[in-house]
């Protein structure tokens, strides 16, 4: 084939080409199915009806306070600066109303059911110190209230069962700087260089092993950054049951292996030489090896996750709407998330999953760690769900929402962004088939969930809260916990109660029980069944 058949091949293979392209851009546009769809041809709709779900408001709140200030006729002190002999406001929260009034308004047409606030207040300014709990209504400005202690738990509830308050661990921390401390401070200097700051204190829980116990071991720690990881055998039993601080005691110390009856103790058998040394470390101020800071230079940027058209759903109030899902959300100041009213292609299947408690158990031959139950509701896993970092706890086109709370003060605080909603791709498709057999074609469909995150950081642990919503009717409760452990300070046997990981640190066995309520309405035969069960994974669970 000479050259000039070449190039006549190549340019009818040109003209060929073009004359298809023109074809192509000339037939009436894409097909329908690859037309954009606009953002409300993809979503269901908003209802108002989801309000009556709704948290709080902070306008809510500050009426909630004033009507208390003015109605309980007993001086109520701000609770952040509070003495257990106070009387104070401890949390103000909405009350939910119950599921029966709630199906009747949004099912059945019925009235919308009156808005109330749910108060716990700490009476220690009274001959018989109590906790009560009071139900205030209606909002926005409340005008009656009512005392549901008794009918709730059976009786007082009594004043040595109130969880405690940060004012309480402040007092804590002071007595033993003011007090306790200087009592033993040759010991101090000489083994810890103590200098009044460069010791941080973790308390454990429960305060106590018999009913009115009040408790606390205080383990403690180099005060630097990741300080959870830098133990120095050290740990105080601080007795702080009465409601005259005054009246405190340190009940026992335990110190590299050893328990003495008191700080004094402790000292006078130092000074005698009778107290058996441990290992002494120095710890960089930053922390070392346990520091957050970066310890190498930023390399390229991570992947970012991209919506061409926008997001495909929306947010209005406490509720999320999408193509397939549609739910309420809120966040309780002791147990965090909650989602209320969850519907797969408009029908209900869902009426209620929340985060009720996160529980860790622990061991360790040191007391401080051989005694920790937390459960951290109790601490209150909504107030400290703190702002997400964009690109980093959540993808940056998330929509992020603030959440507001009344705890141990008379003020509403606002933690900003600290809900944060996103579709993300699971990065493998949900369903694909290429054919080579008899025909050639292609057919796949992309494995996409909506999802709703928030992160609580409770101590140490920083608990990252999932529920995720899946194209094909299925919801999944997800929990993932970072931040630190927690550590003792590693002696004998310790090996026999965790892993080493530090020179003189032992990373303490445990157990993590995360507790969700579900309670399902499933609809069969156009009957609906309720099934409520307390759920409780040890990482996530599929409903």
């Amino acid at each position: 084939m000479n050259l000039k058949t070449v190039l006549i091949l190549l340019v009818l293979a040109l003209a060929t080409i073009v004359a298809l392209v023109c074809v192509l851009l000339t037939r009436g546009g894409r097909p329908a199915s690859c037309e954009p769809q606009s953002l409300s041809s993809q979503e269901g709709k908003h209802r108002d009806q989801s309000l009556v779900f709704a948290d709080l408001t902070p306008e809510e709140m500050k009426q909630v306070v004033t009507y208390l200030q003015e109605n309980l006729r007993v001086p109520l002190v701000d609770a952040y600066n509070a003495n257990p002999s106070d009387n104070c406001i401890y949390y103000v929260d909405v009350q939910l109303p119950t599921k029966a009034e709630v199906l009747g308004f949004l099912d059945h047409g019925g009235r919308r059911p009156p808005r109330q606030a749910l108060a716990v207040v700490y009476f220690g300014n009274q001959p018989d110190p109590n906790v009560t709990e009071d139900v205030l209504g209606p909002l926005p400005k409340p005008t009656t209230h009512q005392d549901i202690t008794v009918q709730k738990y059976g009786g007082k509830l009594p004043y040595h069962r109130r969880p405690v308050l940060d004012a309480e661990y402040k007092l804590i921390a002071g007595y033993l700087r003011r007090t306790a401390f200087p009592t033993a401070l040759t010991f101090l200097n000489q083994i810890f260089d103590y200098d009044g700051t460069n010791l941080a204190a973790m308390t454990t829980a429960p305060r106590g092993f018999q009913s009115g116990d009040r408790n606390t071991w205080c383990a403690l720690f180099h005060n630097v950054s990741g300080y959870f990881l830098h133990p120095v055998g050290l740990e105080v039993l601080v007795d702080h049951g009465s409601l005259d601080v005054s009246q405190w005691r340190v009940r026992k110390v335990f110190y590299n292996g050893q328990y003495y009856g008191g700080l004094v103790q402790l000292e006078s058998e130092f000074k005698q030489g009778r107290v058996k040394v441990g290992p002494v470390t120095s710890v960089p101020p930053d922390g070392g090896f346990s520091s957050m800071q970066p310890r190498a230079a930023p390399r390229a940027p991570f992947p970012l996750q991209y919506e061409p058209q926008g997001p495909r759903y929306s947010v209005r109030n406490n509720q999320v709407v999408s193509q397939a899902w549609s739910f309420a959300f809120g966040m309780n100041v002791n147990t965090g998330m909650r989602l209320f009213d969850i519907r797969f292609k408009g029908e209900r299947i869902v009426y209620e999953i929340s985060v009720q408690d996160a529980i860790s158990v622990y061991g360790s031959n040191c007391p401080g760690g051989m005694s920790t139950r937390y459960m951290d509701g109790s601490f209150g896993i909504g107030r400290f769900t703190y702002p997400l970092v964009r690109g980093v706890d959540c993808p940056y086109s998330a929509t992020y929402v603030d959440t507001h709370y009344l705890a141990q003060s008379p003020n509403p605080r606002i933690n900003k962004n600290s809900i944060c909603i996103f579709e993300q791709n699971s990065g493998s498709p949900l369903r694909r088939h290429y054919s080579n057999l008899q025909s050639l074609y292609y057919g796949g469909l992309t494995n996409s969930a909506l999802l709703l995150r928030s992160i609580a950081t409770l101590g140490n642990y920083d608990y990252i809260w999932d529920f995720i919503f899946y194209q094909n009717g299925a919801i999944e409760a997800k929990v993932q916990a970072t931040g630190y452990m927690t550590s003792s300070f590693f002696y004998g046997d310790g090996l026999d109660y965790g892993n080493r990981v530090g020179d003189h640190t032992l990373g303490t066995v445990h157990t993590h029980s995360i507790n969700y309520k579900v309670d399902l309405d499933v609809g069969e035969s156009g009957k609906v069944t309720n099934r409520r069960s307390h759920a409780n994974p040890s990482k996530s669970e599929n409903v």
